[in-house]
């Protein structure tokens, strides 16, 4: 006996679960792609001394490891180690990393990260990060990077990265630099600290489950500072921050805890609180967040740090009540 032949229910009963599995299907593509929360660049140079191929590539894996802990894309760009001496490769590893820069987008709320992963040169005028084939400069980053409106941020892990932060630094741009200026050439021990750091709770300085990138800058500053001290070393390197756009940076010391204690001469907020407010493997709840939601939480914030600032002027009546204001808004972000 043949398989029986379905009547007009049967046929009505499986279109529809074949539209069910189908609209299913649609949905979790589209919560798969809701859930990138940033894109990733992993740009790792050439390596110099064999001996700290082990750290560069450590490190890389310990960034692909957070990225992917987080929820972000990620992209890995390698020097080509395993060409011959005398070979031409078709494309460089510069090459590359254009072409992987000029796929993302350049406009939205999710962030990009590039981490620069190996050794820098200066020569007075202009830095560059080493890599296989021709260098990537501090002027050709800024030029790559000068239609980019989303939030990007650079960690950049070199020796004489200092001299990258003022061509890098920008409006909805956080800069990382292991050294303060082009002049400190020897290796950088922070990339190595930095890698560990935003992914380990140890680092987590105000406890809420995550850490951000502030918390990563001060963690692995001070892990690098303890090395050079009870090694009997110098200190040779560093590091810096910079997320208010002007370009200056600000040292670990300049922090106790996440706040900055010290004030510009001129005046200008200190960098910290925007580098604070981004996390590569954010807590549960500011997953759930929208990048729209954490945009609005983000200003808030901004504001309750600048009433903060401005208590004594204000008075204490008023202060009260604008950070009331604000701090039932803020509450009111996060889902119950």
């Amino acid at each position: 006996m043949g398989n029986p032949t379905p009547g007009r229910a049967g046929v009505r009963l499986i279109l529809l679960y074949f539209c069910v599995v189908w609209f299913v299907s649609r949905a979790h593509s589209a919560e798969a792609q809701a859930a990138v929360t940033a894109d990733v660049i992993v740009l790792s140079g050439v390596v110099g001394e064999e001996a700290l191929r082990e750290n560069f590539s450590g490190s890389t894996e310990k960034w692909e490891e957070t990225a992917r802990k987080g929820g972000a894309r990620t992209l890995v760009i390698p020097a080509q180690v395993d060409e011959k001496p005398d070979a031409v490769p078709a494309e460089s590893q510069l090459d590359r990393f254009h072409r992987a820069l000029a796929a993302q987008q350049h406009d939205g709320l999710t962030p990009l990260w590039l981490i620069l992963i190996g050794h820098g040169t200066f020569d007075g005028k202009d830095a560059k990060f080493n890599l296989a084939g021709p260098d990537l400069s501090a002027s050709q980053l800024a030029s790559d990077f000068r239609e980019f409106t989303r939030p990007v941020v650079v960690v950049h892990c070199a020796s004489a990265s200092g001299a990258f932060l003022t061509a890098l630094s920008a409006t909805n741009r956080v800069v990382v630099t292991a050294t303060k200026s082009g002049y400190e050439q020897n290796y950088a021990r922070f990339g190595t600290a930095v890698a560990a750091a935003i992914n380990d709770l140890d680092s987590d300085l105000d406890h809420d489950g995550q850490v951000s990138l502030l918390e990563a800058f001060l963690s692995a500053t001070y892990r690098v500072s303890e090395f050079y001290k009870s090694d009997g070393r110098m200190l040779t390197e560093h590091a810096l921050i910079d997320d208010n756009g002007d370009g200056k940076g600000t040292p670990a010391e300049w922090f106790r805890g996440i706040r900055p204690v010290k004030k510009a001469v001129d005046g200008t907020t200190l960098d910290g609180l925007r580098a604070h407010q981004i996390h590569l493997a954010a807590n549960a709840r500011d997953r759930a967040l929208t990048p729209e939601t954490r945009q609005k939480r983000d200003a808030l914030e901004w504001e309750v740090f600048q009433i903060r600032d401005k208590k004594t002027e204000l008075g204490d009546k008023a202060y009260y009540e604008q950070l009331e204001k604000l701090l039932l808004e803020l509450g009111s972000v996060y889902p119950p």
